[in-house]
C-alpha cells in the first residue's frame, strides 16, 4: 500500500467521521433517540432499508417512526393486533408490509427475552473469533427461527452462508460497536470488538477500494469484504472499519 493511499484514507476518515456527516445519512435515524433499544431497532431498520437514494431511505424510516408513535421500543413490546393495521401500506422498494410485520413480530419476541439486540449477534460467535462471520450466520438463523416466518423476508437479511457481503448488517454493526469521540458511530455494544467488524462493501466502497488496490477479487461477495478488511487492518488492526468513512465518502462525493 503506497504512502499516498495511506495518507488519503487517513485524511478522508478525519474529514467524514464528523457530526456533519450525520444529517444526510441513514445513521441520522437512530441518532434521534437516546434509549439503547430505540437506537437498536431504528438503527437496524435504517440499515436494512439502506438502498436507493439516502433522502428516500431517511423519509421511509421517519414514516416507520411515526407509525410506531415515535417510540419504537415501547411499540414493539406493547402493540396489539389492531395496531398492526397501520403498517399494511408501508413499502420501500421490495420491502413490503409482510416483511414489516415480521420484523415487528421478531422484535417483540426478542425483547421479551433479551435486553439488547447485541445478544442476537454474539450468541453463535466464539469469544475469540477473528471476525463476525459466525455471528452474522447465527443472527440469520435466529431471526428466522420463529414459527411461520415469511420465506420472502429472507432476502432482506443477508448471511455469509449464502456468500453475501452482508453490507447492510456490517454497516449496522459498525454503528453499534465502533467507539471514538467523533459522535457519529454509537459504540453502545461491548461484547463485539471493533477489530472483529467487517467493512461494509457497498457500491461506493467497492469502486473506490478497487481503484486504490485494496480489492483484487473479481466479484463482490463475503470473501471480498474479508479481503478488503484484511487490507485495512494493515493500517489499523484494532479499528479497520473506520476507513469505511473514507471509502464511502470518496465514492459518494465522486472524488475518485
Amino acid at each position: 500500500m503506497t504512502n499516498y493511499v495511506v495518507e488519503l484514507l487517513e485524511a478522508k476518515v478525519a474529514q467524514y467521521n464528523q457530526p456533519n456527516f450525520i444529517p444526510n445519512d441513514p445513521i441520522s435515524i437512530p441518532h434521534q433517540f437516546s434509549k439503547l433499544q430505540d437506537i437498536e431497532i431504528m438503527g437496524f431498520w435504517a440499515a436494512v432499508l439502506a438502498w436507493g437514494q439516502r433522502k428516500t431511505i431517511i423519509n421511509k424510516c421517519q414514516e416507520l417512526i411515526q407509525l410506531m408513535d415515535g417510540a419504537p421500543y415501547d411499540f414493539v413490546r406493547n402493540h396489539t393486533e389492531s395496531d398492526l393495521k397501520r403498517f399494511l401500506n408501508f413499502k420501500h422498494r421490495t420491502f413490503n408490509a409482510t416483511d414489516t410485520l415480521y420484523f415487528l413480530h421478531f422484535f417483540k419476541h426478542f425483547y421479551q427475552h433479551h435486553h439488547s439486540l447485541e445478544e442476537a449477534f454474539v450468541q453463535a460467535l466464539p469469544v475469540e473469533a477473528p471476525h463476525v462471520e459466525k455471528g452474522l450466520a447465527g443472527f440469520h438463523e435466529l431471526f428466522f427461527s420463529l414459527e411461520d416466518f415469511p420465506e420472502r423476508t429472507r432476502k432482506h437479511i443477508a448471511t455469509p452462508v449464502r456468500k453475501s457481503s452482508c453490507k447492510r448488517l456490517n454497516m449496522f454493526l459498525r454503528w453499534m460497536v465502533r467507539k471514538d469521540d467523533k459522535g457519529v458511530d454509537f459504540g453502545l455494544w461491548n461484547a463485539l470488538k471493533p477489530s472483529q467488524l467487517i467493512c461494509p462493501c457497498d457500491v461506493h466502497v467497492d469502486r473506490v477500494a478497487r481503484k486504490l488496490g485494496l480489492i483484487q477479487r473479481p466479484t463482490t461477495d463475503w470473501q471480498t469484504a474479508l479481503e478488503l478488511t484484511e487490507n485495512l487492518k494493515q493500517l489499523d488492526s484494532n479499528d479497520p472499519v473506520k476507513y469505511d468513512f473514507a471509502l464511502f465518502g470518496l465514492g459518494v462525493e465522486g472524488e475518485m
